[in-house]
């Protein structure tokens, strides 16, 4: 991995991204030019997706935490005999 990446900061691969991407007019997806080039954007990307993994299931257990204290709260209100 390169000496700016950082995996401590979730944001930092997709700012040197950023930073590195290719002019205008020049192909955006030219193939790295060296096995070890290739090795190291699959590692960074691993990262990221591991990263992405990470904070889907975080935001699925928080959903589900919601529907669970919606539905008890929903269990524990008293009915209104209308």
């Amino acid at each position: 991995m390169s000496a700016d990446f950082n995996p401590n900061d979730p944001f930092a691969l997709l700012r040197q991204f950023w930073q590195n991407a290719t002019p205008p007019g020049a192909q955006p997806f030219l193939p790295p030019m060296s096995e070890e080039e290739i090795e190291r954007r699959i590692t960074e990307l691993k990262v990221v997706e591991g990263w992405l993994t990470m904070n889907l299931g975080a935001l699925a257990m928080q959903i589900k935490t919601l529907e669970m204290q919606k539905a008890t709260l929903a269990a524990l209100k008293p009915k209104s005999d209308g």
